[in-house]
């Protein structure tokens, strides 16, 4: 079955099998996270599934689905949003699967992109967004 999703004022099909997407919802039990034993719960199993080699288009969305509760709990309780940007999350991805910056030539084409990107000197275009989302396996929308 077609998902879809708004992003950019333009609507993306995505491919997602709703009975797969049913097990994990049921596996997981995602709901308004309220304490931090369930935040920490919900983090641990998003980094569980971010540290497969390569996830499933369901499996993508349960990760957008608790990345989206958890920021809400955090937001509200820790004001952790300031400073997060689009860069940061890219350099925590990459220390997290212990990345170097030309391992992201082929997606940015050349060093000093990626320099300037994770310096902050230079933003992270639609394009780069879609392809970094491809790389890692995450929504595009982590990089806008």
């Amino acid at each position: 079955m077609l998902n879809t999703t708004k992003r950019s004022g333009r609507t993306t099909a995505i491919k997602i099998n709703n009975q797969a997407y049913g097990r994990l919802l049921a596996e997981t039990l995602p709901a308004v996270i309220e304490t931090e034993e369930e935040n920490r719960r919900m983090i641990a199993i998003i980094d569980q599934m971010m540290a497969k080699p390569e996830m499933s288009p369901e499996e993508s969305k349960l990760v957008v689905l608790l990345a989206t509760l958890c920021q809400g709990f955090e937001s509200k309780f820790y004001n952790v949003n300031e400073g997060v940007t689009p860069e940061g999350i890219l350099a925590d991805l990459m220390a997290e699967r212990g990345l170097k910056q030309a391992d992201l030539l082929p997606v940015f084409g050349s060093r000093s992109v990626v320099s300037e990107v994770l310096s902050g000197k230079r933003g992270i275009t639609k394009k780069q967004a879609k392809a970094l989302a491809e790389f890692f396996r995450v929504s595009p929308e982590l990089f806008i």
